[in-house]
């Protein structure tokens, strides 16, 4: 009776082990991009669809675009760290200050490519950011591919010319920016731009080339400023899918595998190619229009450079301030982007 009631036991612990293996699970995936931008068909849903392939459809992506479940965009980390979604798919840089970190990407004139910039987040974060993300599993930091000057009435060709333009910007270092430029900036999150820009309440602002299409922002400016392909360019911003963690450790040690070998450098790195391959098929409606188009020479690029390097100095401080050796981050970051530049 004894040995009757082992083999039953373990049967049973088989059984329960078995269907815990075969449950299904829909991760709730929420972001703030009209469901047709780049980032949310382009990098989020191949992701979607090889997690799902890898599982045999056991695991799937639920996706909610353009803040369908709530709340705004700068919510979207603090929906995934309490479990309000599964993941989201964010700019850190929307929660003003909270990642200072990972800021040091956001700084002007440090990335060419965004594949570069990619894989260097990652290997910075491993380095110095995974205790500013840990109520968080971030699966893939990136950054979009060279950020750009868009105006509705003047070109800027010169520093000069921002005096007296409200712009926006996505993020704190970018405002920041802006304001060693001349302008004043005006922070706001994606969704809010082309209003903003039709009511004249924004002169301009600064984007990279790949989501301006998908919010027709090139219908509602008519010039075009951008740096040589040869120097840094003047902004990125730092993106991040993150997930619940309490989500992640409750999936099946074999569903976590496959969230493994998704996430991490190579994950990164695919989301930067991806960036870099967007830039041109975003900047060819804006040709198409007629919009005005200027490369900033060389001379006036190092005046920009020179008015806004008072924010590296500023970062460095504010990480030395929080007892990280400041200096030595930056130049890690920028030796990591060196690295991967290609």
């Amino acid at each position: 009776m004894k040995t009757l009631l082992k083999t039953c036991a373990v049967a049973l612990t088989a059984a329960f082990g078995l269907a815990a293996q075969a449950q299904d699970v829909t991760l709730r995936v929420h972001h703030f991009w009209p469901a047709q931008a780049m980032p949310p068909t382009k990098v989020l849903m191949p992701w979607c669809d090889k997690i799902a392939a890898e599982s045999n459809n056991r695991m799937k992506c639920q996706i909610f675009p353009a803040m369908q479940l709530g709340g705004t965009p700068a919510q979207l980390i603090d929906q995934a760290r309490d479990g309000v979604v599964d993941i989201a798919f964010t700019l850190p840089g929307y929660t003003a200050g909270r990642f200072p970190i990972m800021e040091v990407f956001e700084l002007p004139f440090m990335i060419r490519s965004a594949e570069a910039g990619a894989q260097a987040a990652w290997e910075f974060y491993e380095k110095y950011g995974q205790k500013e993300f840990a109520s968080v599993k971030p699966l893939m930091f990136s950054v979009h591919e060279p950020g750009y000057v868009h105006t509705r009435d003047k070109q800027i060709r010169t520093l000069a010319d921002f005096k007296g333009l409200k712009m926006r910007a996505p993020t704190r270092q970018t405002n920041r920016l802006l304001a060693s430029l001349g302008a004043s900036p005006v922070g706001m999150p994606l969704p809010a731009v082309a209003e903003a820009v039709n009511k004249g309440v924004i002169d301009g602002f600064v984007l990279p080339w790949e989501v301006i299409p998908s919010v027709r922002l090139h219908e509602m400016v008519k010039f075009h400023t951008e740096t040589p392909d040869n120097r840094p360019a003047l902004y990125t911003s730092v993106f991040v899918l993150a997930m619940n963690p309490a989500k992640y450790n409750s999936l099946p040690a074999d569903l976590k595998a496959i969230i493994d070998r998704n996430s991490g450098a190579g994950f990164s790195a695919s989301a930067g190619r991806t960036w870099d391959a967007a830039r041109a098929p975003g900047r060819k409606p804006a040709e198409d229009r007629g919009n005005t188009f200027y490369t900033l020479p060389n001379e006036e690029v190092d005046n920009w450079i020179k008015a806004s390097a008072p924010l590296y100095d500023d970062w460095v401080a504010a990480m030395d301030k929080a007892g990280l050796p400041g200096k030595q981050m930056l130049e890690d970051a920028r030796a990591m982007i060196a690295k991967h530049q290609k």
